[in-house]
């Protein structure tokens, strides 16, 4: 991010934060290491996820829909015009849902994905499709990815996630029992922990949760801290 005074050609607009305006300039990149986009002070979370969301969409020039024509910038951040049919095309969000599942001892799910390697866990996730209410979207990737019919479902909270540009839609979920299916293809290991089994393997190290900025650790640490909003309640 960029603070005003000095705004170039290709810079994107933020908006005003804190009494100032804000734009975002694509840089170069100065290091081999990636610098996690919410490595940043929290109070600038949202802003530092806007313009990782927006450089990225603009910088990809997307092209016209209706006609094919390469789109150029419109003034404000999240839109683009075809300069031959005037159409406007606006920044995407893909939704997904995420969700904290519990069985009837309160253990919690977790599932390792076929990419992840031994010992990575966390929460089920995946894409809204079309057609689907959130809620559909909970019960269908968790009966297609471990096989578990759920009893409830009850929103929690959301996170922006801009690479790539999703929005994290939270949920908290019980099981009628502990039976899994898992479909080996997305999911390849899952079972329930009790907080105590998750605390022991953490501490040796034979379990890695996601990151502590992550929606996913958020719904992990609400449920060990016994603050997970109980499903359907």
């Amino acid at each position: 991010m960029a603070d005003p005074g000095a705004m170039l050609e290709g810079d994107v607009l933020l908006g005003r934060h804190g009494g100032r305006v804000w734009f975002a300039r694509a840089g170069k990149v100065t290091s081999g290491i990636p610098t996690p986009w919410r490595a940043s002070h929290p109070d600038h979370w949202d802003l530092v996820a806007a313009a990782v969301a927006l450089v990225h969409w603009h910088g990809t020039r997307p092209l016209c829909e209706a006609c094919a024509t390469p789109t150029v910038p419109e003034p404000g951040a999240a839109r683009r015009r075809c300069p031959a049919c005037g159409l406007l095309a606006f920044v995407r969000h893909d939704p997904a849902v995420i969700v904290a599942i519990t069985d009837p001892d309160d253990r919690l799910l977790l599932g390792r994905q076929a990419t992840w390697p031994q010992g990575r866990f966390s929460v089920i996730a995946g894409f809204v499709e079309p057609g689907e209410s959130l809620e559909q979207a909970v019960w269908r990737e968790v009966a297609e990815e471990v096989g578990v019919e759920l009893d409830a479902v009850s929103y929690v909270s959301s996170q922006p996630w801009p690479v790539p540009r999703s929005l994290m839609l939270g949920f908290a979920a019980s099981a009628p029992d502990d039976r899994l299916a898992v479909d080996g293809v997305e999911i390849v290991e899952a079972r329930y922990w009790s907080r105590e089994e998750l605390q022991v393997a953490v501490a040796r190290a034979e379990l890695t949760l996601p990151g502590g900025v992550s929606i996913a650790r958020h719904l992990i640490d609400s449920w060990a801290a016994g603050r997970l909003p109980r499903p359907g309640a």
